[in-house]
């Protein structure tokens, strides 16, 4: 029987079952799903037709392998019927996640009138007239577009643009859900970086800014850094900036509560891919004294051949002050502190043990960490993880909603540096001092007060970066 992961939602499955109603049945079939370790969420009742029950059954499981035991138990049973099986997961998919909604009312020849012709000619030409105003007077004021090709989609690695859909209409329910920002995915049949960079210039005049996901490294840092320069709206690449930011407020958080000084840390980073690199960048902006970076080869220091990759040659030059070399596990000893964003299970409690004193423990890769927390019980000082099944899980949906939602708000025409560490220091301010505790440095990622402060936060250091248009009520700032 499974017993790697935990049953949860993500692979529940609802059976419909059908047999005599009368005493005992539900009992024999409860009995057969705790036989093999099934955890009933649900039991809805559907009906009685010619002393037949029929109840669907709702079973959270640990992977497909495990909900296809627990099939294969039921269909076993003498006398209830087994009428059929649906997968909640592609059920919630079903059609799609998304729709789109009119927000206006079109029930009269007045309101087709003004919506659509002839009274519409005269807001585009008010936009023609000013460009400035299509941030206000189209979908534009609230509006980003999610780009991806599909390249480097969770850890399922270059699946392609249409196996990417599920994944960005998840991203634009979050942005919606949590920050209040219309959100649309545009995922494109190409991986070709200049293409990419066309492509998002060509529909840029739709939108009010463009979130960059799942798009692989290298080639990231090109297609984000030429947008940059070339749009005159926003552009985030999520998987390198929304990660540093919530890594910092962590980290933040974790200086706090240990009173360490960053400047005396040393930090060991698994992986160089897009989180690594901006990881690495924003935790030595923010004065982290010693950083190594290790990709596949081991420790990217001087002199290494790391092939025609810009983002690792600019490691290369500005982290591992000591020139260390080796394996991950060689240059963690003497760690203060390990941050993983690279794959599952790369670390044993063995390893740990060599790092320095109360040691921090990042390990974010998702659904399985490089180190299960288990695995550090009582030699690390605070873990933290990409999970939600355990205390302190480091999620973008803490950065990526109230950073675009500061940047609209303040019609922002990038999103700085400085933008990204006000968000940081707002998500880990909403962890109160008397709140701080090992399992308790970073908010849930349920919390609807951090979006509001991180989009206060944002607005403002944009304000104060000359990169705003306008400022919005309830950030302290008259608008410009």
């Amino acid at each position: 029987m499974p017993t790697k992961f935990t049953p949860s939602a993500q692979y529940a499955v609802t059976v419909r079952m059908q047999y005599p109603h009368a005493a005992g049945w539900i009992a024999k079939i409860t009995g057969a799903i705790a036989s093999v370790d099934g955890v009933i969420a649900a039991i809805d009742f559907v009906g009685v037709h010619q002393g037949l029950a029929t109840r669907d059954y709702t079973i959270e499981c640990a992977d497909t392998k495990h909900a296809q035991a627990i099939l294969d138990v039921l269909k076993r049973l003498r006398g209830p019927k087994l009428l059929s099986v649906s997968d909640d997961t592609f059920l919630m998919h079903l059609g799609g996640k998304l729709r789109v909604q009119s927000k206006v009312p079109l029930k009269t020849r007045a309101d087709l009138s003004m919506a659509y012709t002839p009274g519409v000619g005269r807001v585009c030409m008010a936009i023609h007239d000013e460009y400035k105003k299509s941030f206000n007077l189209t979908i534009r004021k609230n509006c980003i577009a999610i780009v991806s090709d599909g390249s480097a989609v969770l850890g399922l690695g270059n699946i392609g643009p249409a196996a990417a859909m599920p994944v960005m209409e998840g991203k634009a329910i979050l942005f919606k859900e949590f920050g209040g920002v219309d959100a649309f995915p545009l995922c494109i049949d190409t991986q070709d970086p200049d293409e990419i960079v066309e492509f998002v210039k060509w529909v840029a005049p739709t939108f009010g800014g463009i979130n960059l996901e799942d798009i692989s490294s290298p080639r990231c840092f090109y297609i984000e850094e030429r947008l940059k320069k070339e749009l005159d709206i926003p552009v985030f690449h999520d998987d390198q900036h929304g990660t540093a930011v919530v890594v910092l407020a962590a980290l933040i958080n974790v200086l706090r509560l240990t009173g360490r000084n960053p400047a005396k840390m040393k930090l060991v980073v698994a992986g160089a891919g897009a989180a690594g690199v901006a990881c690495t960048k924003t935790l030595a902006q923010f004065g982290v004294g010693d950083i190594v970076v290790c990709d596949r080869s081991g420790a990217i220091c001087k002199g290494r051949d790391l092939g025609d990759n810009p983002a690792k040659q600019w490691l290369a030059e500005n982290t591992n002050r000591q020139g260390e070399q080796g394996t991950l596990k060689q240059v963690l000893k003497g760690a203060d502190m390990f941050l993983g964003v690279s794959g599952p299970g790369i670390l044993e409690r063995k390893d740990v043990k060599k790092m320095a004193k109360d040691p921090i423990i990042f390990a974010m890769s998702n659904p399985v960490p490089e180190i299960m927390p288990e695995e550090v019980h009582g030699i690390a000082s605070v873990v933290a993880t990409g999970r939600s099944d355990y205390p302190n899980q480091i999620n973008n949906v803490l950065a990526f909603p109230g950073i675009f939602r500061g940047a609209l708000d303040a019609r922002a025409s990038d999103i700085n540096e400085q933008m990204k560490h006000a968000a940081a220091h707002a998500i880990a301010d909403v962890v109160k001092k008397d709140e701080l505790a090992p399992e308790y440095i970073i908010p849930s990622a349920f919390n609807r007060t951090v979006c509001k402060v991180v989009a206060v936060a944002v607005a403002r250091a944009a304000h104060k970066t000359r990169v705003a248009h306008r400022m919005p009520k309830g950030t302290g700032i008259y608008h410009l």
